[in-house]
């Protein structure tokens, strides 16, 4: 089993895979890559909240959002932005009640709301989650 936290050994996609242990892990992996054809980037953190080794996705220069594995579940970072929130605040109302409430309760800085999302199941917030990278994506 692979350590996230050993900056000096880089885990391959298939490493951290096992180390989730989730299958929702690479339904979420594939699914991003394959809707935004785009490549991944894995890399070492050292912010103290995530401290460790993440999976970071981008299209045309702008980050789409950030996966911290975690043992039998992982967080999604996705950032909304000015460009984004009112597209966002608006399709809120047919969201899940876990993601209108974490949204509620983000602050927001410097314009944005960084909202880590912890996906355990292909479920109603998954899809959510998905809708909310596809505002991101467009704007």
């Amino acid at each position: 089993m692979i350590d996230l936290q050993d900056r000096n050994i880089c885990p391959c996609i298939e490493e951290i895979s096992e180390y989730v242990g989730n299958p929702v892990f690479m339904q979420f992996y594939s699914k991003v890559k394959d809707t935004y054809k785009c490549n991944e980037k894995i890399e070492y953190s050292s912010c103290s909240l995530a401290k460790g080794w993440n999976i970071k996705f981008k299209k045309a220069g702008k980050s789409l959002c950030t996966i911290y594995p975690k043992e039998s579940y992982f967080t999604v970072l996705i950032v909304v932005g000015k460009k984004e929130k009112p597209f966002v605040e608006e399709m809120l109302t047919e969201c899940t009640v876990a993601l209108q409430d974490l949204y509620n309760q983000t602050q927001e800085g410097n314009g944005q709301k960084w909202l880590m999302i912890d996906l355990k199941e292909k479920d109603c917030l998954y899809n959510d989650l998905l809708c909310l990278m596809q505002i991101r994506r467009n704007c």
